[in-house]
């Protein structure tokens, strides 16, 4: 909300802006303008920190003299070990969460299951919703599909009768989930996503290797990197068919180019739980970002 650091500056208390999108797209964001002016400008290589973590090559004149580096959210929440913090004003879920689903994962064998998640506000057509179903149906694995009722342009999700008949007790069809407890749960094979942020943040953090379907905004970017950088993705034809879906699930979950992508999830996981352990970056930055703000001036 960059107003706030407007309202910050004119009553004079010390503003920190939360940005909820990746490192590298935040880097992007701040070439608009030179890209408006200039045309289009190579991007620097990013840098690595010793765990892994990302270190932004950026140069931010007038806008901020202070990047605290603080993911994986949701594990970094966890190290909060206060009986007057409820951990669920922690949760970033927009939808009422299903938690049967759990249940449901605990009758399945480890690395057995796709979950599909597009996040909270993206959509698509009644197409490739069928598409994606029949893809899905195809692959014979079982699956944990979330459905937004709002998932479809324009109209409610509806999905085949004959999808439904196919895949009976084999998938598992909601409106939303606890996703941190899901991707968590060792059924869980593989992460169909939409690549917004925190949900790579949260599959990073959990060793889940991703088939990214992206949408808008940052999520392209974070594709990008899980596909080429981090190796830990495949990406799915934005116009998206059944076969390619079928063929993507089968090899991510069964084949050998998906077993490396699962082998490197582990790696960058043991990552994500270096930097929020005791001396990692984000933690070591969460404690410098409170210190630094309370004794701003």
């Amino acid at each position: 909300m960059s107003c706030g650091a407007k309202a910050g500056q004119v009553i004079g208390v010390p503003c920190v802006q939360f940005w909820t999108s990746s490192p590298v797209s935040f880097w992007g964001y701040l070439q608009y303008k030179e890209l408006i002016e200039r045309g289009i400008v190579p991007f620097k290589d990013e840098q690595y920190l010793s765990d892994g973590t990302l270190e932004m090559s950026i140069d931010i004149p007038d806008k901020s003299t202070n990047i605290y580096t603080i993911g994986p959210l949701a594990s970094l929440s966890r190290r909060i070990n206060k009986p007057e913090i409820q951990h669920d004003w922690l949760n970033s879920s927009l939808w009422k969460e299903d938690t049967r689903c759990i249940e449901w994962l605990n009758t399945k064998e480890p690395n057995s299951v796709v979950y599909v998640n597009y996040g909270s506000i993206t959509v698509m057509s009644n197409h490739h919703l069928k598409e994606f179903a029949w893809g899905l149906a195809n692959s014979r694995y079982p699956f944990l599909w979330i459905v937004r009722p709002d998932v479809v342009m324009g109209e409610s999700a509806v999905l085949p009768k004959e999808f439904m008949e196919e895949t009976k007790g084999r998938g598992f069809i909601t409106s939303w989930c606890p996703q941190q407890q899901v991707l968590s749960h060792p059924a869980v094979g593989l992460f169909l996503t939409h690549c917004g942020w925190n949900s790579v943040m949260e599959a990073v953090s959990e060793g889940v290797p991703l088939i990214c379907w992206p949408f808008f905004a940052d999520q392209q970017t974070n594709c990008r990197y899980s596909c080429t950088t981090w190796v830990i993705a495949m990406e799915i034809n934005p116009d998206v068919k059944r076969e390619e879906v079928e063929t993507l699930v089968r090899e991510m979950m069964e084949g050998n180019n998906g077993q490396r992508k699962r082998q490197q999830a582990m790696e960058w996981k043991k990552k994500a739980k270096a930097a929020i352990s005791s001396g990692g970056s984000s933690l070591t930055n969460f404690d410098r970002l409170i210190k630094e703000t309370l004794h701003h001036g």
